[in-house]
């Protein structure tokens, strides 16, 4: 008989046959089998069988003697026990695959992280957390999810978003900021007391901003910063005069772009919703954090962090004669240089019936319904999303009937892994998420101990089903895109609505949040069209780019009016209850020309747009300061050291940190015309 065995890394390691025997004994437990004699028994026909095949003196591979242990189970009529044999060699197989995939991977983060997300740093700190992410990924898809999701996540039917995370922590947050810098705060270091000047006030929203982006893997925003802070400062025993507050203002914002969070990754990603607190002290915040922004950092460099939200109310900042219609001028102006603030409308068909309770984040998400207690932003946030890629099922079906038969599937494959992901988050306990939940964060926390589990505290946040690439789902199923013709738009919109009356649907039948948001792109609109290019081909219009589009957009490349533009896309606002964004395109900073913003905002309010923000480009030579259009080196100085600030998905960031998808989209952008 053979005495070795090769195994697949090519070493030659002695033959053992108890191995033989505990594997099928294995396999036979798992379908109820008790006799290892059996077992013993099919392990000796194993020999015989190899030793006729010719492996008599031959050295087997490990592979061979498994292909024979199959063989003879089945010949001897142990299907069953056969069956759970080749599961679990796959199984197996899969997971060795995903150790091999995992050190290629390291190998790439330790030259350089990875661009999916474009604001982590390529740091010691971010690599050492890019290789932890990585591991953490494959552990979930070969441990914990359930062979379903994992397959359709690893196929490209779905996007299961932070994958690296899936049972550690949430997705993002809104804060109450006015509760934290009442009460204080333990970062974990020692009690934070109530502040006692608006600077220390400003410097605590940072702390908390980074402190809490600690434990999440999402953004984090205040939802109502003018009127929180106000609040803050109206009870100080001095009030602070209009140059501290504008001081305290500008700390936080240069805060806010060299704090680091993540072990050190990146800045927290923070949205601060501003404009329509008008107290004397709230409207002397908003003016001085856009004064601020105005300004800039210390070379004159546009700030990336915090992303600025402007809320926009009848009564309140839209005419004239209304309280802080001042600020929303002041608004408008720092817009046309600085890319911030983007603008939030409190007065369309779906947010009006909150009146000011509506606060969006930088990338688009949107916090409001809740079955289980107040509808309000502030302690409540996304718990988790997974994205839908929508051009798949239309390649798929190639007809619109058996599209939304495939889309009701994939859907509801969707919702069932938001709930698989929802139970084992409510499993962790308060202690899991010291800052989060024991600091009393999260609406209802403080209704829990230590050792409590969270469930019953995250039945106030939503679980998000979102989709990608609606132009070339309506490319591929009539040919022609929402941009293009009045048929395709009301197919793209009869197909965003099915989609929200079954986030309603299934919000019913699990008592749960369930919502529908326009996915912001990030690395999955590279990886979804990479996938479906390899099955399908390069399609014309559909597959033959780097990146699918941006949720319900228009293609990035179709030149049109952005009139035209904004009320297409206003019509899926409404239908997109946990996020959306539209953004205009230009070709330079609109410089002056405040009136020229004034019209955009306008017709974006009037388009029934939930959320808006108007794009062009921002170059900054890293030398001197210098700040244009740069096609080369710096006129200035002659530097080649170019900041170039753009935004992709809400959130501003820099060129060089893009991966190949939205380098893509970048080239093919068109500027839109008035």
């Amino acid at each position: 008989m053979f005495v070795e065995i090769r195994k697949r890394d090519g070493r030659v390691v002695p033959f053992n046959a108890e191995k033989i025997t505990e594997a099928v004994f294995k396999a036979a437990r798992a379908v109820g089998g008790e006799n290892h004699k059996i077992a013993e028994i099919l392990t000796k026909q194993v020999v015989v069988e190899l030793t006729k095949l010719g492996y008599n003196g031959i050295i087997p591979d490990v592979e061979d003697v498994q292909d024979t242990v199959e063989k003879v189970l089945i010949e001897n009529g142990h299907a069953r026990t056969a069956k759970a044999y080749i599961l679990y060699r796959d199984r197996r197989s899969r997971i060795r695959e995903g150790k091999s995939d995992l050190m290629d991977t390291v190998k790439e983060i330790l030259v350089e992280t990875s661009r999916e997300n474009a604001n982590v740093s390529n740091s010691p700190s971010a690599k050492m957390l890019q290789i932890a992410s990585a591991a953490s990924k494959r552990y979930y898809l070969t441990n914990l999810l359930p062979e379903e999701f994992a397959n359709a996540h690893t196929s490209g039917a779905l996007h299961i978003h932070d994958l690296d995370y899936y049972g550690k922590t949430l997705n993002c947050l809104q804060v109450d900021l006015t509760k934290l810098l009442t009460e204080g705060f333990n970062t974990g270091y020692g009690f934070i007391r109530p502040p006692k000047r608006v600077a220390s006030a400003a410097a605590q929203a940072a702390i908390i901003l980074q402190s809490n982006q600690n434990e999440m893997f999402g953004g984090q925003s205040f939802p109502h910063f003018d009127r929180s802070m106000a609040e803050i400062v109206q009870n100080m025993a001095s009030v602070p005069n209009e140059e501290e507050i504008f001081q305290a203002m500008e700390g936080l914002v240069y805060n806010l772009n060299t704090m680091h969070s993540r072990a050190g990754a990146q800045v927290p990603f923070s949205s601060l919703n501003v404009g329509t607190d008008t107290s004397e002290v709230g409207r002397a915040i908003t003016r001085a954090i856009l004064r601020a922004f105005d300004r800039g950092l210390g070379n004159g460099e546009s700030p990336i962090f915090p992303n600025l939200v402007f809320r926009t109310k009848k009564g309140v900042n839209l005419e004239p004669a209304d309280p802080n219609f001042d600020l929303f001028k002041l608004a408008q102006k720092v817009a046309t240089k600085r890319l911030n603030p983007t603008f939030s409308f409190m007065d369309t068909t779906f947010n009006a019936k909150f009146g000011e309770e509506v606060a969006y984040m930088g990338c688009r998400t949107r916090v409001i319904g809740n079955r289980h207690g107040e509808e309000r932003s502030a302690g409540r946030g996304n718990i988790a999303p997974v994205s839908l890629n929508l051009p798949r099922l239309a390649l798929q079906a190639r007809d619109v009937s058996l599209f939304f038969v495939e889309l009701d599937r994939l859907m509801r494959l969707g919702a069932r892994q938001l709930l698989h992901r929802f139970e084992i988050l409510g499993n962790l306990r308060v202690r899991d998420l010291p800052f989060l939940m024991g600091q009393k964060l999260y609406m209802d926390s403080e209704k829990l101990e230590l050792d409590d589990p969270i469930k019953e505290v995250i039945k106030h946040g939503t679980l998000a089903v979102g989709f990608i690439g609606l132009a070339e789902t309506l490319q591929a199923l009539i040919g022609k895109h929402h941009g293009e013709d009045r048929e395709a738009q009301d197919l793209g919109l009869k197909i965003i609505s099915h989609m929200g009356k079954r986030m309603d649907q299934f919000s019913e039948e699990f008592d749960l949040n369930f919502t529908l948001v326009a996915t912001p792109a990030e690395g999955l609109s590279g990886r979804f069209v990479k996938m479906d290019r390899d099955i399908y081909g390069s399609i014309p219009k559909v597959t033959d780019k780097e990146y699918y589009t941006n949720s319900f957009h228009i293609p990035v490349n179709y030149c049109m009016s952005l009139f035209d533009k904004l009320s297409l896309e206003g019509e899926y606002h409404k239908y997109c209850n946990a996020g959306h964004i539209s953004y205009v395109e230009l070709d330079a900073p609109p410089g002056e020309n405040v009136e020229a913003v004034e019209e955009i905002i306008s017709h974006m309010s009037v388009s029934d747009i939930g959320y808006g923000g108007i794009n062009y480009p921002i170059d900054e030579c890293r030398s001197c300061g210098y700040s244009g259009i740069l096609s080369g080196c710096c006129p200035g100085c002659g530097s080649s050291e170019v900041r170039r600030i753009r935004r992709i998905t809400g959130y501003l960031s820099t060129v060089d940190r893009f991966n190949s998808a939205k380098l893509a989209e970048l080239r093919d952008r068109k500027t839109h015309c008035s």
